[in-house]
């Protein structure tokens, strides 16, 4: 166990799942964050405070960001007038209220972010519209405590985690990311899906009393949400993560840690990469068209051969810290165990041979998971030894 002697820090650990994740116990004893393991508890056991969240699986950043906020901290949650009059939302949904899994939470007692996939994008964003005053359609202050204030220094670190910070070239990101889920379903063994919410209550959709899983997934597929902004396909696109990082510039007082991963080899005939033999076959679809496929932004440039390694759902490229917003890119730099870290840059803590479900815990077996639960904890000390 950790002797609580050895960081300079001993600042809550909070794990934001990704794109189709789901909350602590929502599948029973299967974990989005560990799978049939359990990373929480493991790094509970060796002495550090860690917390699991559980945002809308295909909400939007800045609607996951703000679920996030009230998660932790507490209270009523607030989409914000401005933002939800945008997209006809409902800005405070009956019966999202939260208690708060660190009530205690501010500038004197902050917190570590590490997140998975989306959650990546999901942390980011809570940073900025914690470190930003949002104004409404009137330009009115918001009210809300999260939105109509400026909260500086609540978060000392943000770990990416195969995470799409310029986004993804993986088309049609509903339908490919249902066959993922299902998946995951399937290995959870959890009898008819009635657990899984896709929690989307600020736009009234919720699952009727006794509706199957297929009539529920076809009600979403045809929702209105997927023709806007304010939904995660948006902030997935190349183009919609651009948005997201021009808006989203590093903390000058944040230190950034990015996991890389690919599971992808390259076809020196073709030219393109396909995936290896290890990735999971729920995903080597998804993982040979981004192989090959180009994405476009929306002044008509394109995205190259840089783009085709990849994890099965995530760019390898995308995964190292944002570069792609008109500010130009985040400060990047390759982790080195002696050098002193700085804050306001990415620290790349290593390339892994994983696809995208493996590094948080799935489809493993009990040596591979002990093999990754060293690299969560050597993390947590680094975080821990952070400067208080």
């Amino acid at each position: 166990m950790l002797s609580k002697s050895f960081g300079q820090n001993q600042h809550p650990i909070i794990l934001v799942h990704g794109f189709m994740g789901w909350g602590r116990d929502e599948m029973g004893s299967y974990r989005y964050w560990g799978g049939k393991n359990d990373i929480e508890n493991e790094l509970t056991k060796n002495g550090f405070e860690v917390y699991t969240s559980n945002v809308g699986p295909i909400s939007s950043n800045w609607d996951r960001a703000v679920e996030l906020f009230y998660q932790i901290k507490g209270g009523q949650i607030d989409y914000g007038r401005g933002h939800s009059k945008s997209f006809g939302l409902i800005q405070k949904p009956k019966g999202k209220v939260y208690k708060g899994i660190y009530p205690q939470w501010d500038e004197e007692n902050p917190i570590h972010l590490i997140g998975h996939s989306t959650g990546g994008q999901t942390i980011r964003m809570l940073d900025y519209l914690l470190r930003t005053s949002v104004v409404d359609e009137r330009n009115i202050k918001e009210k809300s405590d999260l939105l109509g204030n400026v909260h500086n220094n609540w978060i000392k670190s943000i770990t990416g985690i195969s995470a799409p910070h310029n986004g993804t070239t993986l088309s049609d990101i509903v339908t490919s990311g249902i066959p993922f889920l299902q998946d995951f379903i399937a290995v959870a063994a959890v009898a008819g899906n009635s657990f899984y919410s896709f929690d989307l209550d600020q736009w009234g959709f919720r699952r009727n009393t006794k509706e199957t899983w297929g009539k529920y997934f076809k009600r979403i597929q045809k929702h209105p949400a997927w023709g806007t902004k304010n939904i995660i396909s948006w902030d997935l696109s190349v183009q919609g993560a651009r948005d997201l990082n021009t808006m989203c510039t590093a903390n000058p007082d944040i230190y950034y840690f990015s996991f890389v991963t690919s599971n992808t080899v390259l076809d020196s005939t073709s030219g393109r990469y396909i995936p290896d033999k290890s990735m999971s076959f729920i995903i080597r679809a998804n993982s040979r068209l981004m192989g090959m496929k180009k994405a476009y932004f929306s002044d008509g440039s394109e995205t190259d051969s840089t783009w085709f390694e990849n994890d099965g759902i995530v760019n390898k490229i995308s995964m190292y810290g944002p570069t792609t917003g008109s500010n130009g890119q985040d400060p990047i730099t390759i982790y080195r165990e002696d050098e002193l870290l700085i804050t306001g840059q990415w620290y790349v803590m290593g390339e892994y041979q994983s696809d995208h479900k493996r590094f948080v815990g799935h489809n493993i077996n009990q040596n591979e998971f002990d093999s990754l639960i060293t690299i969560y904890k050597n993390h947590a000390e680094l975080l821990w030894s952070l400067p208080n």
